[in-house]
């Protein structure tokens, strides 16, 4: 059997200005980055105008399991799907990470025949969206810095500091460090840290703005230090806004791609939905609707966290109205929600799929509580059996949905028709989207909500500090920002050892950041890390080049 890499590696890709001329895109409108890839211009962008938007499809999925669940690789395939019936459709997917690229998942442009190429560009440098995210954000923390080292006019307290510095890799060595030692040519010394890339306000800035002149405006909101009376000190304040937008002019421009199948695939973005947003740029997607019948995204994680973000956050921004969602949903994840261990997933297990499904049917209920109509993609494994199948279907069915079976891995669009034709009869129907909760909503009611709602929780806790922090930003005219939670991503609750579908849980929300400029507030709960760590075995050990030159490893 081929690797992703090995079937990537053999795709017959089109130059990319085709690629444009399938969306209408002139020459002029594209800056190519070599032969397969292509930025989209502000200035078509910009010229777009009134267009009619086409139809917005949200790909979820369930909580993830080590067994699997391919929310990437179904996403591209429907949207191959969508082209094979006649649709003209287009994938709008995040950027991969080189943080667990190089960690646990080796790569994240989809798999089998269902791939975005070229694979192994967008999985390490691409177009260095993410390595000007870095820098922008570097250089606002070195302008802090600077600001107190040449007598803090604005009288900053270095004790209330809030922004820390970021790297795009996994390096939990950094996450409590110390700056400023070695003497009075150093600066002052003080305690700060890093957080990975994708989870730099940065990076949900340039997410959520609709155009450089809202790229420079958020960024100049981001609060980044106090005073000693509690007086909030912003990017505008040290004059690091204007000279950020410039080091992001190029990374706000979406980048345009292909599938295997030749079809156009928009990659553009990456903030990480357990600890932020996990939703590709507004612009790309914006940008989509304008050029297509139908777009295909996705949000990261399970439902609970990155549809729920998708939804409440980037519609509620964007004033997006998605008109479809596809959950996906493998048996072998269904069998290790029933309690099965990895090692015996071969092992045909009816009675294990169906324990295993309310983790499923909660996902179901959630969406659709969103008002969005919904349908259940089973992503086709060679081990599942006909009465696996069969069960998932069944439990689906009586949840008031479908389920439909989807081979695209191993078939490509061929494999996921069925689905394709499915999501056209949901999106040509009624819908009735709204928000989970209002504007003017407390935050804390609002992370209550969540919390009861979507992760069927009893009650949040949180200590005074947290509840008066919510409260003074209230106060400060931020009250009506949506929240963001940072949760693990393995289970309703904060314990990620906990599957299925749990109720009677208690969130402890341990941490509140204000993103001002993106536009939320993150609610940092249980053991969650905003800098992750390598695991024991992390994929880089595997990554490397043959003898040809030719990267291996990824996957």
């Amino acid at each position: 059997m081929k690797t992703d890499i090995e079937i990537a590696r053999e795709a017959k890709k089109k130059p990319i200005l085709e690629i444009g001329e399938k969306l209408g895109i002139p020459t002029e409108g594209l800056l190519p980055y070599g032969h397969d890839k292509a930025k989209v211009s502000q200035d078509f962008i910009a010229s777009l105008g009134d267009r009619p938007d086409g139809k917005l499809i949200l790909v979820t999925a369930i909580n993830p399991t080590p067994a699997g669940e391919g929310k990437t690789t179904t996403t591209v395939g429907l949207g191959d799907g969508l082209n094979r019936i006649g649709k003209k459709a287009v994938v709008c997917i995040r950027e991969a990470s080189l943080g667990p690229n190089f960690g646990m998942k080796g790569g994240a442009a989809g798999g089998g025949m269902a791939q975005v190429v070229p694979m192994e560009d967008m999985n390490l440098h691409f177009t260095g969206d993410f390595h000007a995210i870095t820098a922008a954000h570097n250089l606002l923390a070195a302008m802090i810095d600077n600001h107190i080292y040449w007598g803090n006019a604005l009288g900053i307290d270095e004790r209330r500091i809030a922004w820390r510095r970021v790297m795009d890799m996994n390096d939990r060595a950094l996450r409590d460090v110390v700056v400023g030692l070695g003497g009075v040519a150093n600066g002052f010394a003080r305690q700060t840290g890093f957080d990975i890339t994708v989870a730099s306000e940065v990076m949900a800035i340039l997410c959520l703005a609709r155009d450089l002149a809202d790229l420079q405006e958020r960024l100049g909101r981001i609060v980044v230090a106090y005073t000693r009376d509690k007086q909030p000190i912003l990017c505008r304040d040290l004059k690091a806004d204007g000279a950020m937008t410039v080091l992001l002019k190029d990374a706000m421009q979406p980048n345009l791609v292909q599938t295997l199948e030749n079809n156009p695939a928009f990659v553009h973005g990456g903030p990480f939905a357990n600890i932020a947003h996990g939703c590709n740029s507004v612009i790309a997607t914006t940008t989509a609707l304008k050029l297509a019948d139908y777009v295909v995204t996705e949000a990261g994680f399970g439902a609970d966290l990155g549809a729920e973000k998708f939804f409440d956050i980037k519609c509620r921004k964007a004033g997006l109205k998605p008109a479809a969602a596809v959950i996906v949903a493998t048996v072998r994840a269904m069998k290790m929600n029933g309690g099965v261990l990895k090692a015996d997933l071969g092992v045909e297990n009816v009675e294990a799929v169906r324990k295993g499904c309310p983790n499923l049917g909660r996902h179901i209920a959630n969406v659709k509580g969103f008002g969005v109509p919904v349908v259940v993609a089973i992503n086709h494994f060679f081990s599942d059996t006909e009465a696996e199948i069969s069960a998932v279907k069944d439990y689906v069915a009586q949840q008031g949905a479908e389920a439909i079976l989807c081979r695209h891995w191993a078939e490509g669009s061929a494999g996921i028709e069925d689905l394709a034709r499915k999501v056209v009869e949901l999106a040509e129907g009624p819908t009735s989207f709204a928000p989970l909760y209002p504007d003017d909503m407390p935050l804390f009611a609002k992370i209550e909500t969540i919390a009861k709602r979507i992760y069927h929780a009893d009650e949040v806790i949180a200590d005074k500090s947290v509840r008066d922090q919510l409260k003074a930003w209230e106060a400060a005219g931020h009250g009506h920002l949506p929240i963001c939670m940072a949760k693990t991503q393995y289970s309703f609750s904060t314990d990620p050892n906990l599957r299925g579908a749990p109720t009677g849980h208690t969130v402890p929300v341990r941490e509140v950041r204000l993103a001002a400029g993106a536009g939320f507030v993150v609610a940092i709960c249980g053991e969650i890390m905003t800098m992750p760590g390598l695991p024991r075995t992390p994929s880089a050990e595997v990554i490397r080049l043959d003898d040809q030159g030719r990267i291996e490893g990824l996957f």
